[in-house]
């Protein structure tokens, strides 16, 4: 819409697909106001006009969107969530709020709406995910608004967040698991999603059609990870199969991780939606819309793969290992001072001049320990409890120091082996940020 900038509510800004549409919205001249959970670092990167903090679950009334859409034009929602979690709820994200939403649309005279849904969202659900993608279709599809729907395969682009960072990381191993019962996927690129909802936001664009967004050549997802790797420019993976009951166990540990606030791409919902594949005709999407959809090798070979891509992916697999590991050594130390170590560290305190606080300041600082270990383990307390492990590591250096200066003559003593620890807490902060 040449020259004609209207005022765009954008659900979802902070995450692969807004953040796109969001800069895209605004370099074709038009007003976004984004609806982030928080003012993060993510949220504040955000191109847009205008930052709303609302949480989504308490937005499942029209009600609370009334003063929102005051002055909107259109609604772009791209929110998504993969599976419940702590605190988190799919049926809120992509059911109930956006119903309430998309009432509030029809009572305040909003009339274009682009939501974006998932390729295979139509037809049988096989998880909540697909469950409520398809439950809040059928609600939009049933008002009288200027609705689009849009329906990606697996969207992937020069920036990665879950699905397609799992990609990018499994390029990275030598031996690469085999899923003999993954269905075919059909990658679309990030910039052809974003094309697409920048060509349909218009109050003059097509409306009540549903399209699939899939580039033409379905693959398997081996195929997907050995052309990363090849993009990366490292020799063909070895591909070897995996026990399924190691493979229900990881999935179960990423669930597991997903209960104590974090967003692993490998849960149980990845696992009935990669059985079902991603596979569309994407046919109406290209003669609606004149986008011709790039090819998967088209878009690697036109950037190649940079040294900071190839960190990030190598990254990806090692941080939870990074996570899990401090969080053992904090919590195992406090189990360790308050058990079997408690005589050897109350003695050491003694030997420094502790006096008869000597047990108690083992006993704290052990409760300190499991604490610490504890909060690392829990995502939205783990800043927090990593700074605080920083802080609390120079502490013990600098009372070492001064109560038993000999500990630094000792090769192997807590003295030198500390340092190591604080490099690890450096890293685990610089990594810990999704998006």
């Amino acid at each position: 819409m040449p020259g004609q900038s209207i005022c765009v509510l954008l659900l979802g800004a902070t995450g692969l697909i807004g953040s796109a549409v969001a800069a895209r919205l605004r370099r074709d001249g038009h007003a976004v106001t984004a609806i982030v959970r928080r003012e993060s670092p993510a949220a504040r990167r955000l191109p847009v006009e205008r930052l709303v903090t609302l949480d989504l679950r308490s937005a499942t009334d029209p009600a609370a969107w009334h003063d929102v859409l005051d002055g909107v034009d259109a609604v772009v929602n791209a929110a998504g969530l993969l599976q419940d979690g702590d605190g988190d709820s799919t049926q809120i994200v992509q059911q109930l709020a956006p119903a309430a939403l998309y009432e509030a649309c029809a009572q305040a005279g909003v009339r274009r709406i682009v939501h974006i849904s998932a390729l295979g969202a139509d037809r049988d659900p096989v998880s909540r995910f697909s469950a409520t993608k398809n439950a809040i279709e059928r609600v939009l599809a049933a008002t009288s608004l200027d609705w689009v729907i849009l329906r990606p395969a697996v969207v992937v682009g020069r920036a990665a967040y879950g699905g397609s960072a799992l990609f990018r990381a499994l390029a990275t191993l030598p031996l690469l698991p085999a899923q003999p019962d993954a269905g075919r996927i059909q990658i679309v690129q990030l910039d052809d999603v974003v094309e697409t909802v920048a060509r349909l936001i218009g109050p003059d664009a097509p409306a009540r059609i549903a399209l699939e967004l899939a580039a033409p050549e379905p693959l398997r997802f081996e195929d997907v990870v050995a052309r990363y790797r090849a993009w990366f420019g490292w020799r063909p993976a070895r591909l070897i199969r995996i026990p399924a009951w190691l493979m229900g166990l990881t999935y179960r540990l990423g669930d597991a991780a997903g209960r104590l606030g974090w967003r692993p791409p490998i849960r149980s919902t990845v696992r009935r939606e990669m059985r079902r594949g991603a596979v569309g005709d994407p046919s109406e999407w290209i003669r609606l819309t004149g986008i011709v959809p790039r090819s998967f090798d088209e878009a690697l070979a036109a950037e190649p793969a940079s040294a900071q891509e190839r960190w990030f992916a190598r990254l990806f697999l090692l941080k939870p290992v990074v996570f899990l590991v401090f969080a053992l050594f904090w919590i195992l130390t406090g189990l360790i001072s308050l058990g079997p170590g408690y005589a050897i560290a109350e003695g050491l305190m003694r030997q420094g001049g502790g006096g008869a606080l000597s047990g108690p300041s083992v006993i704290a600082g052990a409760l300190a320990d499991l604490a610490i270990g504890s909060a690392i383990l829990y995502r939205p307390t783990a800043r927090r409890a990593l700074q605080a492990a920083l802080v609390l590591s120079l502490a013990y250096v600098a009372a070492g120091t001064l109560l038993m200066p000999s500990l630094w003559a000792d090769p192997l003593g807590p003295m030198m082996k500390i340092w190591p620890i604080l490099a690890l807490n450096l890293v685990a902060l610089a990594i810990l940020e999704d998006r």
